[in-house]
């Protein structure tokens, strides 16, 4: 689904490349966190994938479309075909909730009815179907978050992928964000999230890909934790808190 092989990318002035000999494969339907401490290259490895960047060498293959031979003109097709998170969440202000998401449809090139049949079902899968009519700045953050996503995802977008999503959002709300984006995996959308929120990482125990200096330090396949150093980490189960939940029932 998404591959990349020995890309390097350095920066004009930097001494050392952003990104240095980076492979990486992530399969259909897999749920992948990206961590690494600030200037560790995840936002440039995801500039990669969304072709804001173009590597010095290298190559990425996306989906199935080698961007080699995406050009410029096609560029936002292409972006098209991805379904992308922010963390400042890039809402249309003078646009309602209804509106946000029918017009990334329209860009699209969905037709009207089509928009009326979709938008309803994708507010309902992020649960704002009664927000419809509100202003981005009606909503709280969370909520602002969830038209995001919803805006992402409308499209049905094979690869859904979330930069710093919950950046600015409180526990809470930061759970029910995540809860949301495993939901759209479950439905088989392939999800890559980048993320400094080591209690997510940890509670999911999904697939866990450390950069450090530019490179894949560590790739935890499956029940990886928060681990920014590179040193191998042996499989283990993290105690999730519903677990903890039951166990305390047990002894009681």
């Amino acid at each position: 689904m998404i591959l990349l092989d020995s890309v390097i990318k350095k920066y004009p002035g930097d001494n050392e490349p952003a990104l240095d000999s980076v492979s990486l494969h992530i399969e259909p339907n897999e749920f992948v966190f990206l961590v690494g401490k600030s200037g560790a290259g995840k936002s440039t490895l995801i500039k990669m994938i969304t072709k804001e960047e173009i590597p010095d060498s290298g190559k990425i293959i996306v989906g199935g479309i080698d961007l080699d031979y995406v050009k410029k003109r096609d560029i936002p097709g292409y972006r098209r075909r991805l379904g992308v998170v922010f963390q400042d969440f890039k809402l249309l202000p003078r646009r309602t909730v209804y509106e946000n998401v029918a017009f990334a449809l329209e860009i699209a090139g969905m037709s009207g009815k089509e928009i009326r049949k979709t938008v309803p079902k994708v507010l309902e899968l992020v649960d704002l179907l009664d927000q419809a009519k509100k202003f981005p700045d009606q909503l709280s953050g969370g909520q602002q978050q969830r038209v995001s996503i919803a805006r992402s995802v409308a499209r049905q977008p094979k690869i859904l992928i979330a930069d710093e999503p919950t950046a600015n959002l409180d526990k809470l709300t930061t759970e029910e964000i995540i809860g949301l984006l495993k939901k759209i995996n479950d439905f088989g959308t392939t999800i890559l999230v980048t993320t400094h929120n080591e209690n997510i990482v940890n509670t999911l125990q999904k697939r866990v890909v450390t950069l450090k200096d530019g490179k894949i330090v560590n790739d935890q396949k499956s029940h990886g934790i928060y681990e920014l150093s590179g040193a191998k980490i042996p499989v283990r189960r993290v105690q999730t808190p519903g677990h903890a939940l039951k166990q305390k029932r047990r002894v009681a």
